[in-house]
């Protein structure tokens, strides 16, 4: 939208950063100390922010030699045209990740290339070389905050930089952006119309917007269009809604990447088909007894469509010899018989049992067909045509390797629903190696910055923790250049006190506050931050260690499935055996091992 001489401000910053994952956290950081007054603004409720940056397995690309990541990523880029400044730049920080993370978040990385014996290493080694057949590929490596994955270890840490610098950056949850404020004149982006409690706000900034909202994950109608797709389901943020591709579309910025996104989950990028609105939960791809077997993929029709055993990349499967996302499947199904069944529901490595209360029995295979709405005859030819390829040793089809394959019985049948996971988009408006924003006749757009997922570099082929990287090294960018002082700009003494309550001092306020939690007697509070979500926090009655007599979750914000599951029957389960050392409910590791973390540190202060 642009500026009018009716427009009235509610408010004044130096950097208004749009989205809190971790390039926003990173652009807001920076911003903040480069002297800026910051607001963060994120459409998710606290506890729900982070974007995809929480929800990533929280492994960052590196490499420990600056020209073979150069001709790394110059393959993984092709055949698509790109910035080489902006490629330069990103390689040159890839190379620098390590010493990012000690100098600017306080931790010792963990290189796994230097540990190649940890079960982590080992697990992650396929992807580190996601595509082992590119130049430079030998000695691209990835690079966490600690030996573990998938604990939201990067994100906490990027938030709490966040919370470290209250005095200068201001947060607000639930606050989507709506539209950008421009200068008619000169094109600048001035500032940000946000919205909060309904109602519209335009705040002002002195030095620049910095935008950082994601993809569009969970638009379909943006999905549908962009990506060419109607039945994707998302595995990371809930809330990642394309609003930034429409803000930057309304001030003429270029867009590019927009066919562009990645998967993750078993096989090419399935996960068991969740309940409408809910987020995938992948079933690991290191599971060995879901690839071989008497077990096979079939699509719409009822016929397979690619390798069951063949190690994903993303979701991109090999075509002619390219590498591209495959055609996602409106109705996916994994189909197995009752010897593969058995081994499964005994497995030890079964990733979370309850992924079998999913699976459909059928006596045979006219009824298997029924369910899952495929035609019976190529259902049944489909199966016919794979017990030959056990015969015979030989998969003509897909080449699936021989000793992976096993005949099935006469029935009865099983099939799990399935659907084409959704990590992440990648496109989004262009920008260069300084994060500034383009049109579409290349022309920076002044005091417009971008970082993260809206507008990745990342083009046809993806290498595990890239994104993460970018969020790190263009947000850093993004907060510093946005923190500049602008000479076109000055700031407005004529702010509009009157239409919100909440302003003072030019600012807005922040939900981030210092929290009190009220104890009688024999009462404790303890907290971790040990989960997928903030902070839990606990209030435990007991007069004495041995003796716990009542668990009260204050607060937390763990995931609706099985996070929410571990904060329901765990207090229950640690009065009942008086002792912490309870079971971790299946699924929620990190959940659990909060809510005990907690109600320890509650525990410890008995004297």
């Amino acid at each position: 939208m642009f500026e009018d001489s009716n427009l009235q401000w509610n408010a004044t910053y130096d950097v208004i950063v749009l989205g809190f994952g971790g390039a926003g956290a990173t652009a807001a950081r920076f911003a903040a100390d480069n002297g800026a007054k910051v607001l963060i603004t994120d459409s998710a409720p606290e506890g729900h922010e982070g974007g995809n940056t929480r929800y990533a397995g929280q492994v960052i690309s590196s490499g420990s030699n600056l020209d073979d990541l150069r001709k790394y990523y110059q393959d993984l880029a092709f055949p698509l045209s790109y910035d080489k400044d902006l490629m330069e730049t990103y390689v040159q920080g890839l190379y620098n990740i390590p010493n990012y993370l000690e100098k600017y978040l306080g931790v010792k990385p963990f290189i796994m290339a230097q540990h190649p014996d940890s079960p982590v290493s080992k697990a992650l080694h396929f992807m580190a070389h996601e595509y082992p057949e590119f130049r430079g590929q030998a000695t691209h490596d990835l690079v966490a905050m600690h030996e573990g994955v998938a604990d939201s270890a990067l994100w906490k840490n990027l938030r709490q930089q966040v919370l470290k610098r209250a005095d200068k950056i201001d947060v607000l949850y639930q606050t989507p952006a709506e539209h950008l404020i421009q200068n008619p004149a000169t094109k600048a982006i001035i500032g940000v119309q946000i919205k909060r409690n309904d109602k519209l706000l335009n705040v002002r900034a002195n030095n620049g917007v910095i935008m950082a909202t994601g993809g569009f994950e969970n638009n379909p109608k943006m999905v549908e269009n962009y990506l060419g797709e109607t039945s994707l389901n998302p595995i990371g943020s809930l809330y990642n809604q394309g609003i930034g591709i429409k803000m930057a579309s309304e001030v003429g910025a270029q867009l590019y990447n927009m066919s562009n996104y990645e998967a993750y989950g078993i096989f090419h990028g399935l996960t068991p088909k969740p309940a409408k609105g809910q987020r995938s939960q992948f079933l690991p791809f290191d599971w060995p007894a879901f690839h071989q077997g008497s077990l096979i993929v079939v699509g719409d029709d009822g016929t397979r469509y690619f390798d069951e055993n063949e190690i994903h990349r993303h979701g991109h499967i090999q075509d002619h010899g390219n590498w591209r996302i495959l055609q996602a499947q409106r109705h996916p199904y994994v189909v197995f018989d009752q010897k593969k069944y058995d081994e499964l529901a005994n497995d030890k490595n079964a990733p979370y049992p309850e992924f079998l209360d999913s699976v459909v029995k059928a006596d045979n295979l006219e009824s298997l067909a029924q369910v899952m709405d495929v035609d019976v005859n190529k259902l049944r030819n489909t199966i016919k045509d794979f017990n030959h390829f056990a015969e015979v040793k030989r998969d003509y089809a897909f080449n699936r390797a021989a000793d992976t394959l096993t005949a099935f019985d006469d029935g009865p049948y099983y099939a799990l629903a399935m659907v084409q996971g959704l990590l992440n988009t990648q496109g989004g408006p262009v920008h260069n190696s300084q994060a500034e924003v383009v049109d579409n006749d290349n022309n920076v757009i002044p005091h417009l910055y971008a970082a993260g997922e809206l507008g990745s570099l990342m083009g046809r082929q993806y290498n595990g923790g890239s994104n993460l990287a970018e969020n790190l090294i263009f947000g850093k960018i993004a907060g510093e250049n946005a923190a500049s002082v602008k000479s076109e700009i000055k700031p407005d003494s004529t702010v509009d006190t009157q239409t919100s309550a909440s302003v003072h001092e030019e600012g807005l306020g922040s939900d981030i506050a210092e929290e009190h939690f009220e104890t009688k007697a024999n009462q404790y509070i303890g907290k971790s931050t040990a989960g997928m979500g903030n902070e839990i926090v606990v209030r435990v009655t007991a007069p004495d260690k041995d003796n716990i007599q009542n668990i009260e979750i204050l607060k937390q914000s763990e995931s609706d499935d099985y996070g929410l599951k571990a904060v329901k029957e765990l207090p229950q389960e640690i009065v009942a055996k008086n002792s912490v050392d309870v079971d971790t409910v299946s699924g929620a590791s990190a959940s659990s091992k909060a809510i005990k973390e907690a109600v320890s540190n509650a525990l410890a202060q008995i004297k």
